[in-house]
């Protein structure tokens, strides 16, 4: 058959551009990043009950919104990166150690993000194995891959920086709704072509796109996720702008976590991806996302084991790392004129 499985195949050794690598020394037990992940689990659950039931309850109760319970929000969208994360180690199976398991709570927090879960794996392990190839780098402007004027580019990349990568997420599940081959021109002309091996990311994609089974998946937990929020929304009833906001925010943050351990990350560098500074607490709340590019040259280790990697780094004076806040706002430069070596 034509179609490959992108999720078999970016897993596979040869589909990773990441350097061997050894396994640390005294890495985290999988039981203790099992523990961390119910744990977790836990806290994405709770945060997600109180933003789609819990506050229009409250706002109800109080007649309305008060900014006592609009300052509640915070909490909620700071539970975003576990939410993501959670969904992430699902991606790499490494949420639950039986893979059925696994495979059922990364879809069922994907529909309470309302992220389509299928599209995002594969998306997810197609960025793994080709990372920063012409399709998967939004922040830069090359005349050779880049398609249009500048300020069309420019505009794009900051659309996609302030939300738009959600928002296409939100909506990217109505091509599993339309025919396969109108599903399937959409897609390859999104993708595109470019590139020394744009012609088999755009196939990879297209395929994905059509293929029947997923579709399947697709259209089921898009109806699921949009039965769970407009069951908030009329929950909410006048209020309904706080739901939007709070959806916003969040998709937000997805937005720009996604975009910068990569921004203008050249192509030889080690694993096309960096690391970055921040205080432990706020690790686990990333759940080590900061320490990207430990995660691209160790793709099937938990995250609780790559602090032990970047330490050992740091240790022999290699790969120094920036601050997170400096790397998030430094992003809004805009476009990189090149990312090839040298």
């Amino acid at each position: 058959m034509e179609f490959l499985s992108a999720e078999s195949e970016a897993l596979s050794p040869s589909a990773t551009r990441a350097e061997p690598a050894r396994r640390p020394t005294h890495s985290p037990q999988p039981s203790t990043a099992a523990r961390m992940n119910a744990a977790l689990f836990a806290v994405a659950f709770a945060a997600l009950s109180y933003e789609l039931i819990g506050l229009p309850l409250l706002l109800d109760a109080a007649g309305g919104p008060t900014l006592a319970l609009l300052a509640t929000l915070a909490p909620v969208v700071l539970a975003t990166p576990i939410h993501w994360g959670l969904i992430h180690e699902g991606i790499h199976g490494q949420l639950a150690r039986e893979r059925r398991v696994n495979e059922r709570l990364a879809r069922a927090l994907s529909i309470g993000l309302a992220m389509p879960f299928d599209a995002v794996r594969f998306g997810h392990l197609m960025h793994h194995r080709f990372t920063r190839e012409p399709f998967d780098r939004p922040d830069v402007h090359d005349t050779h891959d880049a398609s249009g004027p500048r300020w069309r580019r420019r505009v794009a990349y900051y659309g996609r920086l302030m939300g738009g990568l959600y928002l296409a997420e939100l909506l990217l599940p109505l091509l599993a709704f339309m025919p396969g081959r109108l599903a399937r021109a959409i897609i390859e002309r999104g993708v595109g072509a470019h590139g020394r091996e744009g012609v088999q990311v755009q196939r990879l994609f297209a395929n994905h796109a059509t293929d029947p089974v997923r579709r399947r998946r697709a259209r089921r937990d898009w109806l699921a996720s949009l039965a769970l929020y407009a069951a908030s929304f009329a929950l909410y009833g006048k209020a309904w702008p706080v739901l939007l906001a709070a959806m916003y925010l969040r998709g937000l943050w997805l937005s720009l976590a996604d975009n910068l351990p990569h921004y203008g990350v050249a192509l030889d560098e080690p694993g096309r991806a960096r690391d970055f500074r921040v205080p432990r607490a706020l690790g686990v709340m990333l759940m080590n996302h900061h320490l990207h590019r430990q995660h691209h040259l160790h793709p099937t280790l938990p995250w609780t084991a790559l602090p032990a990697l970047v330490h050992a780094e740091e240790a022999a004076g290699v790969a120094p790392r920036t601050g997170y806040l400096a790397a998030v706002l430094r992003q809004f430069k805009g476009l990189q004129p090149g990312v090839d070596p040298g």
